[in-house]
Parts: C-alpha cells; structure tokens; sequence
C-alpha cells in the first residue's frame, strides 16, 4: 500500500497547523533539520520544532537489518516503539556548554545519549554494567540492539547512515544538542585534535562530536548542558515493554533476521550448531503472537497484548502521530555497511546478566538444583533488617545442601533485578568443599569478589522508592578448586558466571524480599 496514502490524515492535521502558525517546512527551517531530511523523505520519521527544540517522531525501527551477528543475547526482538507526540526525542536548538561538562564514562549508563539522523536513539557505548557493548559482541552489524523492552537502539556511531545523508551532514545529536559527526570533517578533511568528549571546535569556534573506530566511538560525555536523572538524560521518551524480559542464552548467534511479510518476522540463532528461531506477527491493535522454536525441536506459542496508556497525540494544537498500519517499519536495506577496519574480536561466549524476576520454586536451569536456605530470611520471605542499610549492614546467613558428587568448590552470589539493570551486592568463590553455611556476617571463607561498586565487600541492601522489592542468593556447586581465569579485577557477577559456565555442577537460588522503613 502507498505510504502516502497511510500518512494523508498526518499530512492534512499538518498543513492545517501551518497554515494557523505560518510555520512552512522550508520556512525557518533550522540547521539541524537538514540531518533528517532524508529520512523524513523516506517517510521513515517526522520532526517538527519550536524555539526551544527539534522534536524526532519514530517507532524505532530503522530501515536495515538488524540483530544479525550478535553473540551475547538476551532473548529480545525488535519492536516498534511509540517515540511520538509527548513521547518524541527533543534536542536542543541553542545548546549551552555545560560549566562542568560530563563524562558518559561511569554516567548516563541508562537510556538515550544521542539520537540518530533516522530516529534511532543512540545509548552509553557502555552497557548498563560498565562494559563495552560491541566487544562483548552484544551489538549487530549496524552496531545496535534490543534492549529489555526490545526497543531497538545504537551504542557506537552509525556511520553508515552517510550513505542516505550523504557526507558532510550530522548522522546524529547528542541530547545536548551538539552535532555528531563520522570519521572525517564536514569538509572531508582528517580529524585531529579530538578532547575527552570526542569533540572540538571548527574553525569558526561551532563545537561537534565525531565518531571514531575506537572507543568512546561518539560523544563520551556532554560538552553542553543536560539535566542528569536516574542515571539518564531527562527528559527523554520511554520505550514501552510488551512482554516480559528474558535471561540471556548462552552462547547463541544470530545468523538472520528477514520480515516474511508486512508485520511477521523470523529471527534465527544458532547454539553450538543447532537452529533455534523466534516468529513473531504483529497486529493492529497492537499484540503480538509469538512462536519460540528451541534447538531441540520443540515450539511454545505466546500471544502479549498492549497496555494501553489511553490516545497518542502531542501537545495541544500539535498534530496525531502519523499512522503507521501495524507499526511496520519501510523497506529495509539489507547491505552490510563497512566499516572501514577489522572490528575487534568479540568474545562469542561473554553471558549478558539476567533480566527477568524469577520464583525460586522454579529452577532456573537444566542444572542439578542446590536447596538453599537462610535463617535471615523469616517464615514471609523477608531479610533480617541486620543484613540491610537499614540495619547492621551484616551479610546474611545461608545454608545449603544436595550439592552433587565431584563438588570442588562453591560460590555465592546475592543480587536484584532492578528496572534498568541487573545490581551486585554480595559475591564469594573459591568456597571449599566442606563448607556448606556461612554463618551472619560471615569472615576469612573463601574470596570476596567484587560488588556493583567495586569493592570487595557485602554491600547491604539499601533499595530506592516505595515498595517490595525482590531480592536473589544464587549458590553454585563447582567442579574446579580455583575459579580459573577469573582476575581480581574482573571478579565482578558477570565474569564469574562467563568463568563457572563449563564448570558448574548445579545451582540453587533462593528469593526473598525487603522494604524499605525509612
């Protein structure tokens, strides 16, 4: 069907609005309009703008493959997103150089830092752990990903998208409404003198980012003026999760990902030489039906509907969304874009953290199931105040047992999935083999790694805003007496599971909960 005639009700709402505000599109237009131009052509976005900001309306879906190539993934899929209206990206039109500008290094480790010319947002190059995204061969081939409300973005500098603009223009801003540009200078000259931010000023004293082949691959900070809130840029649109997240599978690759027809599409990863696929049709009142074919054969179905949030739209006297039937996203192109240099190796076996709130009725593996238990944890399920900031800051006792034979060695792991990322707070390996508790505040057993902030130390639960929240203490039985390969340095929750994966005999979780009394 012609997108125009989908897009006609957008286009009449908004002529109308320009005849009322005398705001033609060629009238005023601002610089960074240019940028976007080519993908509005394609009828891929829609901006608009005021005196203060230019608004990107997407549904986050780009118009090249995606997912292909990823080696760390999570089990998301790509979505469309509802970035319109109130919900759009806004850059700055006048940016201000921030008094003190901000590194992204250790910041903004949540949601968007940048937004690409095709309406893409562009997220920290580290993930929400710290870690480069595109080593741990989390990204695909365009460098972008699903995140856990399988909202599709970047984390390195989509250079390719020079060869929609063309080169010369931006292929992003930051949220601070600096330009972001590729390799070479507007004029094609070579890029030289790049600060701590990967920016600099022209000739005509106009500061702007670049992309570079190396970390921070974009902007690795602000220059300019953002509002920081929760770990983010504010404000910033939010990406509505569908169904729920998934833990990551181990050593999957994705080999392809095709749209069949108009709103159906089959991802297909590979496990160790064996095929496994997800199909998914979306429809238009916004549900999906789901088909998740295993490595073994077998197939579960799954339908999610939408939450409804009441109607889309904009601010008052602005026009509707532009309707986009089934959200679908316009023909893709499907070449892999090049990148100019060998990438670095990524690490095809590097596990990503757990997503999903678990019941530890459940096991959480084919493994051998440990039975664990605290006597911190009372008959509600809830943790001794002793054991949270609240309290004496003590590490809980835990016990366990039904440990199989060859058991070497055990680790303890305490941890919580919180709404943007999965936190560390207590984590000990090289436990022997005799041992089978630790008692309250337990010392000198076994080694301590290390906890979200890097310290070798329990870290008593000390958990933001109201409510119950879920915590976990994962044990794992171990084949080997030393954890090899696993470095003082590296001994974080994610380099000890990527280090026990071929060497765990059986695992056991324990849930339990705590709120918050002051």
């Amino acid at each position: 069907m012609n997108r125009e005639l989908l897009n006609l009700p957008f286009l009449l709402a908004l002529a109308q609005q320009k005849q009322s505000q005398g705001d033609g599109r060629d009238d005023n237009m601002p610089q960074m309009a240019k940028a976007f131009e080519a993908f509005v052509k394609l009828k891929a976005i829609n901006t608009r703008w005021d005196d203060r900001y230019f608004y990107v309306e997407s549904n986050g879906i780009p118009v090249h493959r995606m997912m292909v190539g990823i080696t760390a993934w999570q089990q998301q899929v790509p979505l469309p997103q509802k970035y319109f209206g109130e919900n759009s990206w806004q850059i700055p039109l006048h940016p201000v150089p921030a008094k003190k500008p901000q590194s992204a290094k250790g910041n903004f480790l949540r949601g968007a830092i940048a937004v690409a010319a095709n309406g893409i947002p562009i997220f920290n190059p580290l993930n929400n752990r710290g870690d480069d995204a595109f080593l741990f061969g989390e990204l695909d081939e365009f460098g972008g990903h699903c995140g856990r409300a399988d909202d599709y973005h970047y984390h390195i500098a989509p250079v390719h998208l020079e060869k929609t603009i063309g080169k010369g223009l931006p292929i992003a801003f930051a949220l601070d409404g600096y330009p972001i540009y590729g390799y070479d200078e507007p004029d094609g000259s070579p890029v030289v003198g790049l600060d701590a931010f990967n920016g600099h000023k022209d000739k005509a004293g106009n500061y702007h980012y670049h992309a570079t082949k190396k970390y921070p691959y974009l902007n690795g900070g602000f220059f300019g003026e953002v509002v920081e809130r929760d770990g983010q840029v504010d404000p910033q649109p939010r990406a509505e999760p569908l169904r729920p997240s998934l833990p990551p599978m181990r050593d999957a690759k994705i080999t392809d990902f095709k749209e069949t027809k108009p709103g159906s599409y089959v991802l297909t990863y590979d496990v160790q030489g064996k095929k496994g696929t997800v199909t998914y049709t979306l429809a238009a009142d916004g549900s999906a039906n789901f088909s998740f074919t295993d490595t073994s054969g077998k197939t579960t179905n799954e339908t999610y509907s939408a939450k409804r949030r009441g109607p889309g739209g904009g601010k008052k006297g602005q026009p509707p969304p532009p309707p986009r039937k089934g959200d679908n996203p316009p023909p893709r192109d499907d070449k892999r874009p090049p990148r100019g240099e060998n990438p670095p190796p990524r690490n095809d076996d590097r596990p990503t953290t757990s997503t999903t709130r678990e019941d530890s009725s459940k096991p959480r593996s084919n493994l051998p199931q440990l039975a664990v238990t605290s006597s911190s944890v009372d008959a509600k399920g809830f943790i001794s105040l002793d054991c949270t900031c609240d309290g004496a800051s003590q590490s809980p006792a835990l016990e366990w047992k039904d440990a199989p034979k060859g058991t070497k060695s055990f680790a303890v792991s305490l941890w919580h999935t919180a709404p943007d990322q999965e936190k560390s707070y207590w984590l000990i390996y090289n436990i022997p083999a005799n041992v089978t508790k630790l008692a309250k505040n337990a010392k000198g057993i076994g080694k301590l790694g290390l906890n979200d902030k890097r310290r070798a130390e329990y870290d008593p639960m000390c958990s933001k805003g109201p409510g119950v929240k879920e915590y976990h203490i994962s044990v794992f039985a171990l084949s080997a007496e030393q954890i090899p390969n696993l470095s003082p340095d590296k001994a974080n929750r994610a380099g000890l599971l990527e280090a026990i994966k071929n060497i765990t005999l059986a695992e056991g979780t324990l849930d339990f909960q705590y709120e918050r009394t002051k």
